[in-house]
Order: C-alpha cells, then sequence, then structure tokens
C-alpha cells in the first residue's frame, strides 16, 4: 500500500470521475484495447483488489490499454548504451538548458531554499535533475502512462516483472488519488512529471512540499522539487559532502575499472591501484574509479557517496555525471549573473 504520510485518498468524486471517463470510453463505441483477453490480466485485477482498487475498475482500464510498438523500439535503444560520453553529454550540457536551469531556479528560489534546507540536497541538484529528466518540466512525455506499463509488462519478456509491478502500482496511485488514468501521460517508460517518477517510485519518495496533500508531480513545480531531493535524501546524499573528484590515471591495475557504481574502496587502495585524486583529500574517503570516454581520449573521476546518490535515480555514471555537470554550470552561470 501507499505511504499515507505523503499520499492520502482523494475525495470520492475525483475517483468517480475517473470512472465516468471509462465508462465513456467504453459506451462510445472505442474498441478494447490489445490486452483484453490475456490471462496474465486476472493476477493484476487480484493484485491490485488486494490493495483496495475495485477489480471491476481494473479490468475496464487494463481493457483500454493499447500496445505500442514504439515504446518496444524506444526501451530497446536506451542514449547510455548507444552513445559514448562525449556524445551524450552535448544532450544535456547545452546554452540553452544552463539557461533555463537558472530561470527555473530563480522562479523557485524560495521553495528550493527552503527544500534544500530541509534534506541538505544542494539546490542546483535538484535543479539539475528536473532539468535532464524533463527540460524544467516542459517535457515529461507523450505516451499514456497505461499504455506504455502495459506494453512492457505483457510484451516485453526481458522486465516483464518490473513493469508489472509498476503497472500494479500506477492502477493504485490512480485508484486512491482520483487521477484519470487515462489521460496521465508519460515518457516511454511510464515515468511520469517533472522528475519523471515511475509509479512505485512515486509511491515510496513523492513528497508534498506542503505535507498536508498528495504529492502533485504533474502540475506542482514545488511538489516536483520536494519529491527529487526526498529522493536523493532517502538514498544516502550526505550534505556538504562532495559528488565527485578529478582523477588521474598511473600504471592502474587491469581490472580497477570493473567495480560497479558503488563507492567500497578508500582513496588511499585506490591510489595503490593506480587512480589518484588530482587534489589532496581524505584517505579513507570511500570512491569508485569511473572512466569515460573523450573524442579524443579518456577521462577520469572518482565517485563518491553522493555521486552514487544520483545514480539511484538512473542506474548510469553517465546520467549523474551530467547531472554534476549541468548542476555546476547553472550555479555559476546564477552565481556570475548576481554579481
Amino acid at each position: 500500500m501507499i505511504d499515507r504520510e505523503y499520499y492520502r485518498p482523494a475525495a470520492a468524486v475525483g475517483r468517480m470521475c475517473a470512472i465516468v471517463s471509462l465508462g465513456l470510453v467504453l459506451v462510445s463505441g472505442v474498441s478494447a484495447g490489445d490486452y483484453s483477453d490475456r490471462p496474465e490480466v486476472a493476477n493484476i485485477v487480484s493484485v491490485a483488489a488486494a490493495a483496495g482498487v475495485d477489480a471491476g475498475w481494473t479490468q475496464e482500464l487494463l481493457a483500454s490499454a493499447l500496445r505500442q510498438q514504439s515504446i518496444l523500439d524506444a526501451i530497446a535503444r536506451p542514449a547510455e548504451k548507444t552513445k559514448p560520453w562525449h556524445e551524450y553529454r552535448e544532450i544535456f550540457l547545452t546554452e540553452r538548458r544552463i539557461r533555463e536551469g537558472v530561470q527555473f531556479w530563480t522562479q523557485h528560489d524560495r521553495v528550493l531554499d527552503t527544500v534544500s534546507r530541509r534534506t541538505g540536497v544542494p539546490a542546483e541538484v535538484i535543479v539539475a535533475i528536473i532539468g535532464v529528466e524533463t527540460f524544467y518540466g516542459r517535457i515529461t512525455g507523450s505516451y499514456r502512462v497505461i499504455d506504455a506499463l502495459a506494453t512492457l509488462a505483457f510484451d516485453y519478456p526481458k522486465r516483464s516483472a518490473f513493469f508489472t509491478g509498476e503497472l500494479q502500482a500506477f492502477l493504485v496511485l490512480s485508484w486512491e488519488s482520483g487521477k484519470d488514468p487515462l489521460t496521465l501521460k508519460g515518457s516511454y517508460a511510464g515515468a511520469m512529471g517533472y522528475g519523471q517518477f515511475m509509479p512505485s517510485s512515486y509511491q515510496a519518495y513523492a513528497k508534498s512540499y506542503e505535507g498536508n496533500a498528495a504529492p502533485d508531480i504533474w502540475n506542482d513545480p514545488a511538489d516536483a522539487i520536494s519529491s527529487v531531493a526526498n529522493y536523493l535524501q532517502v538514498h544516502g546524499w550526505r550534505p556538504q559532502q562532495p559528488v565527485i573528484l578529478e582523477a588521474v590515471v598511473k600504471q592502474p591495475e587491469p581490472t580497477v575499472f570493473d567495480v560497479g557504481l558503488k563507492p567500497t574502496q578508500s582513496i588511499e587502495q585506490l591510489s595503490e591501484r593506480g587512480v589518484s585524486a588530482v587534489k589532496p583529500t581524505e584517505a579513507t574517503l570511500l570512491a569508485t574509479p569511473l572512466r569515460f570516454e573523450l573524442a579524443d581520449g579518456a577521462q577520469y573521476w572518482l565517485g563518491l557517496q553522493n555521486f552514487y546518490s544520483i545514480t539511484r535515480y538512473n542506474h548510469s555514471a553517465m546520467y549523474a555525471l551530467a547531472v554534476w555537470e549541468l548542476s555546476q554550470a547553472i550555479a555559476a552561470t546564477r552565481a556570475e549573473r548576481e554579481r
């Protein structure tokens, strides 16, 4: 069930609007969707019912879901796996994204300051994540969430279990919030709102800025800001601590970079293995060595706990570095303009 500290059921009228919307789809003569007769539907209906969702409502909603081949095509070629770092970086480190990041920060300065003080997450990092995810709320996705999640749950065997769970979470979210499940849109993977939260992430980490209502990550920037910061805080963000350190490599061990994203070795241990911080730093600090491909060589870093926290948002070192570099560019530009 949804954590009711941050998520409370909407008024019955909201739920009734969603039911009426579904009814109109069926009565208007629109044909049933692509998943009406799938045997998996029965189990999903059962799981949702156990969470308090009306079985008939769930059945009708799933019957309206449409298979989208473009979703299957998109998930088969994520940018992180098809582009080297220097090309990936160019997508996000642009003058426009930096400029609009400064504008977003200025527009929501009071909220960002409050949330940063509450969580310890710097304002520029929150802004950068929203900037990378949706260009500050401008590009939040054009797929119906029900179509995206159903398509991936039923027709993407590689991650069917994950997306089935997200579909079930979306059913509960829609039922309890009164949001119209046929109009909510998101990414090809079903991520929603300014910060592109998956339904299960919404349940676990979305947090209202005011603290007294269901978080509106779709239309309320304050709730989106609060939710992004809460996500990072829960995933181990350490206030006033560095995120990443420039590194230099000298005769590294062959396997030194094959260690994953989680920091597990001390700065001292990594130095002994051939990867050292450019600037003097605490020898016992845990880090993970990172290598990024440039057009004319490689770039080396040491990722710390806060870098790892960003990768919990998207399990990609390139994503986290893009967020970090964008955050620094936004902060520097804003500081320059305030002089």
